[in-house]
């Protein structure tokens, strides 16, 4: 049963939405400006945007809305969690796996495990993506963090944007890089020529990728990459654009590679500041083991 919630403005002043948040803490602003789009915020009977400056002695109507059942089901599908609390959970994904469903992966995915690991997830991203903060893709590993609820989600993806977190990764790519570090500042957005693909465009949003040499071999190169930004396919398509493409990538890379399931591509370390605690967090996980064998090869071939 949705809860209805009446408000008279006497010293609040600014926009309603925020006025909204100072008044019902325990709800965050996406939720709210989502409930004002819906019609279920209204000023003195009439319907406005959230954008609207409250007027001493407007009364403020608000009927939350109905929760959308998850369309989604439960999988027992092993993960591996690295860190785990009222707030937040970070995974160590699996090559291979799928983030959240889409039409060609309704199983099988990270959110069918989360929803059955646990029954608290941060609902913001809609039904098919609960707790989904950020997303890597299906054949790239490593470490996500996955919001247990709204407050946690708004403050953990607020650093994603002020570009406070901290995503360290790895990968394998083609050729020798000649330097040892540089960075990549080059705006992405849909390729004009394949609908599925990105692709460095004048008019894209911004993207900086920097990246640092670990370790050379006779035709690889290892680096640690840094993401200042997070952008669909970003050290894909960077590394191929300054002649690097990533080992084992289907899409930007040359057919003829190393064998494996996908790119050689790890999400190493991940760092934010608690939403609650505001404590520094940071997390790492090893290279998978396919990653690391291929590594020991090139090693005993160099």
């Amino acid at each position: 049963m949705s809860q209805t919630y009446q408000f008279k403005i006497n010293q609040e002043k600014g926009r309603l939405d925020k006025v909204i948040v100072e008044l019902l803490p325990a709800i965050t602003r996406s939720h709210i400006q989502q409930w004002i789009k819906e019609g279920a915020v209204t000023v003195n009977d009439k319907q406005v945007k959230a954008n609207y400056h409250v007027q001493a002695g407007d009364m403020i109507y608000i009927e939350e809305p109905e929760l959308v059942p998850l369309d989604v089901q439960a999988e027992n599908i092993p993960i591996e969690v690295v860190y785990e609390d009222d707030d937040l959970l970070v995974v160590n994904k699996p090559q291979g796996m799928v983030v959240h469903p889409s039409a060609g992966h309704q199983t099988g995915t990270l959110v069918n495990a989360l929803m059955y690991h646990t029954k608290n997830l941060s609902g913001i991203n809609g039904t098919i993506r609960p707790g989904i903060v950020h997303r890597i893709d299906k054949d790239t590993s490593g470490l996500l963090m996955v919001a247990k609820n709204e407050r946690a989600h708004e403050k953990l993806a607020a650093q994603l944007k002020d570009h406070t977190s901290l995503r360290e990764y790895y990968a394998l790519v083609h050729g020798v890089i000649p330097h040892d570090k540089g960075t990549i500042d080059a705006p992405l957005g849909r390729s004009k020529n394949d609908r599925k693909k990105q692709d460095i465009i004048d008019d894209g949003r911004s993207a900086i990728t920097h990246f640092q040499v670990l370790e050379r071999f006779n035709d690889f190169t290892l680096v640690s990459l840094q993401l200042e930004t997070g952008r669909t396919h970003q050290i894909r398509v960077h590394m191929k654009y300054i002649g690097y493409p990533l080992a084992g990538d289907p899409t930007y890379g040359p057919r003829k590679t190393l064998p494996g399931n996908g790119q050689f591509l790890h999400a190493r370390v991940l760092g934010f500041n608690h939403p609650t605690t505001g404590e520094f967090l940071t997390f790492e996980a090893p290279l998978p083991e396919i990653f690391e064998n291929t590594l020991t090869e090139l090693r005993e071939n160099r």
